[in-house]
């Protein structure tokens, strides 16, 4: 299985990271390891959002879509917003 899933810090309320791995839960621990040097200055980090694909192309197709802040990043923002404020 894909994943792109987002990241909230904990440290810096409005930063947020946009990712795509074949393991989550290893990624995520990297994550807040600070093994990552894109977010080891927003540990800790708390997963608020993932989608799951078959396809590795399919899941970096939708992770560039959502870092290009298209209207496909405006949509999922609004719908995942109470996640976001609260993490």
């Amino acid at each position: 299985m894909n994943y792109v899933y987002i990241l909230k810090s904990s440290k810096y309320q409005r930063r947020i990271y946009i990712g795509s791995t074949r393991d989550l839960k290893k990624r995520f621990n990297e994550h807040n390891k600070g093994l990552n040097k894109s977010t080891k200055y927003g540990i800790p980090w708390k997963l608020v959002y993932y989608e799951a694909f078959l396809s590795k192309k399919d899941s970096i197709k939708r992770e560039n879509n959502l870092k290009k802040f298209s209207s496909s990043y405006r949509q999922l923002k609004l719908r995942i917003s109470n996640s976001l404020n609260r993490a």
